[in-house]
């Protein structure tokens, strides 16, 4: 079952605390979309702990929207949630918090290993063994009886094409990901309102 991502830049206006400002602190920058058009349930758990089968320390899981988020993109959120009971996982996160991420993190997992025969394509997570059936059926791996510390290799066995690959934060968050432009925005945009004053708030379904 596929999972689909909703979100929205906001900016926090530099004057917002000043006596005299009336209006919201909070504003819409840019929608996610189309900065960001993906599915990778990899990145979703990296960063919001959303369909986390890799085991990833979420940067960012379950805060709900900010208290002061909006109108904007509170009316599209609860819009959203009324005629979609699917919507779930809704938090946020600053740039504040993404420029420092340490893009070196590893899940929980060791990598992912991706089976494709034909038209078809089964991921498998691995952790310190490789699956029993994909052994079966095409034979130890070429990297050894145990993926602990195996690199990245792509081959060929029994009419399949597999690919491992050992993950980290910058193999779902870096260039190629689609994430480097959601960065690079909310990183131009904090040269103005500050680190700490550019969120992206975001739900899936």
């Amino acid at each position: 079952m596929g999972t689909d991502i909703y979100g929205v830049i906001e900016a926090r206006h530099p004057l917002a605390d000043e006596d005299w400002y009336e209006w919201e602190p909070w504003s819409v920058s840019m929608p996610l979309y189309p900065l960001y058009d993906g599915s990778d349930l990899d990145t979703f758990g990296c960063l919001f702990g959303v369909r986390n089968r890799l085991g990833w320390p979420p940067v960012a899981a379950g805060r709900g929207l900010p208290a002061d988020v909006s109108e904007a993109v509170r009316t599209d959120y609860e819009n959203d949630a009324r005629i979609d009971a699917a919507i779930h996982g809704c938090t946020w996160v600053s740039w504040a918090e993404l420029r420092e991420l340490d893009m070196t993190v590893r899940p929980a997992a060791r990598g992912t290993l991706q089976v494709q025969r034909g038209g078809l394509i089964h991921q498998y997570r691995i952790d310190e063994q490789w699956p029993d059936e994909v052994v079966e059926q095409y034979g130890t791996p070429p990297l050894g009886a145990s993926p602990v510390d195996a690199p990245a290799l792509r081959w060929e066995a029994a009419g399949a094409t597999l690919e491992y690959v050992p993950v980290t934060r910058h193999d779902v968050l870096g260039p190629g990901t689609g994430w480097e432009h959601v960065f690079e925005v909310m990183r131009a945009l904090a040269q103005r309102f500050g680190p700490d004053g550019v969120r992206l708030v975001v739900w899936f379904d």
